[in-house]
């Protein structure tokens, strides 16, 4: 009897970590696979780091054990996958920001903002902390702003986000000005020290409104830079959603009652992201200066969009970070879907993640430097 049980309890072992190694895998193919036609392979990209950390224990664990052949069930997915292993792992260690700008660099900020938590002039804690966020972006001495989710207004009674800002020292901005009700506006938005001299605005199809991509060229000296932002289709979750998520983690409630709304949201959002994305590559792609873009994606880096954006260009974060890097607050500590890329005519030289919990995103900072011709 006790044989038995010890040979089932192998078995079962074994045959649970094989499926973790496929699943992996089949993880592994989401940035090649068009979620509209392979949806269900997508929603496997969410829990990558999940299926990474359950074949990286079955390693260890057999490893104790001394089960060399059995070693392999875990090994081999994660050396076939080891290139998006890199793409959601940093592998450098903890660096030291520099906070003065060396000579040369360009300072560059990228931050959902949140609406700065609070649009009508209340004097009470959300106003206190719009006044922490903007205090934050001062400390920050950028060159270059870039917000998502930014909200002003025109309207006495709410809060024009856009003159502190510029009474900070960026005196050109680029906003897109999509309105959001009486006298409200509420979009992506570009700030710079340096003059503007050219600019886009790329809209989404409906159902995105009014996410936008945004394009502002900068001048610098003798040299022009292309600036890009954006913000992906969110999953537009509601109080409802994030109480649902909240009593699944808790185990009041089944996945399953409380799951097929959120799934769907998911799903519609991640074919939306797709066509975006794809969008923002072409236009981007046809940018004849030095660019960057900062954005908000939506969408972790083992993700169809994520690829389609970053093609060939550098991540600041996986340059000069380290860790997993988290840029979203909720849900789950494994959601970096905040980005700052820069295509390879620039050089990375630092980047940091400012974790004040203001917004529910944290403010990304990059320094970076145009190589020599």
């Amino acid at each position: 009897m006790a044989s038995a049980l010890r040979i089932f309890t192998r078995r079962f072992f074994i045959y649970i970590n094989a499926v973790l190694g496929i699943l992996f895998l089949l993880a592994c193919l989401v940035p090649q696979l068009p979620p509209q036609d392979w949806w269900f392979i997508a929603f496997l990209g969410l829990v990558f780091p999940f299926l990474l950390a359950g074949l990286l224990i079955f390693f260890i664990g057999w490893l104790i054990l001394w089960k060399p052949a059995r070693l392999l069930i875990s090994f081999i997915p994660i050396l076939i996958g080891w290139g998006q292993i890199q793409k959601m792992i940093a592998f450098h260690g903890a660096s030291t920001f520099t906070e003065k700008k060396a000579p040369g660099t360009i300072r560059v900020v990228s931050w959902n903002v949140a609406r700065f938590i609070e649009m009508r002039k209340n004097n009470n804690k959300g106003s206190q902390t719009r006044l922490k966020m903007f205090d934050l972006i001062k400390q920050q001495d950028a060159d270059i702003l870039c917000f998502q989710e930014f909200q002003t207004s025109l309207h006495p009674e709410f809060y024009d986000n856009i003159r502190p800002i510029q009474a900070m020292g960026y005196p050109y901005f680029y906003f897109s000005y999509d309105e959001d009700g009486d006298m409200h506006y509420y979009s992506s938005a570009i700030f710079s020290r340096y003059p503007i001299i050219d600019t886009q605005k790329v809209r989404f199809p409906a159902p995105s409104l009014p996410e936008v991509l945004l394009r502002a060229d900068v001048r610098l000296g003798s040299d022009t830079i292309s600036v890009f932002a954006t913000h992906l289709q969110s999953f537009q979750l509601n109080p409802i959603d994030y109480r649902r998520i909240d009593e699944i983690k808790s185990g009041e409630d089944s996945v399953l009652s409380h799951s097929r709304n959120i799934f769907a949201k998911w799903k519609r959002g991640v074919v939306n992201r797709t066509l975006q994305a794809e969008m923002t590559r072409e236009v981007v792609s046809k940018s004849r200066f030095p660019s960057l873009l900062c954005a908000d994606l939506n969408e972790i880096p083992n993700s169809y969009s994520y690829a389609q954006v970053r093609n060939d260009w550098q991540d600041a974060f996986l340059e000069k970070g380290s860790g997993i890097g988290r840029t979203f607050l909720g849900l789950s500590p494994t959601l970096r879907i905040d980005y700052v890329f820069a295509d390879n005519r620039f050089e990375v030289r630092q980047f940091t993640r400012r974790k004040q919990p203001y917004s529910d995103h944290l403010m990304l900072v990059a320094d970076l430097a145009l190589r020599a011709e």
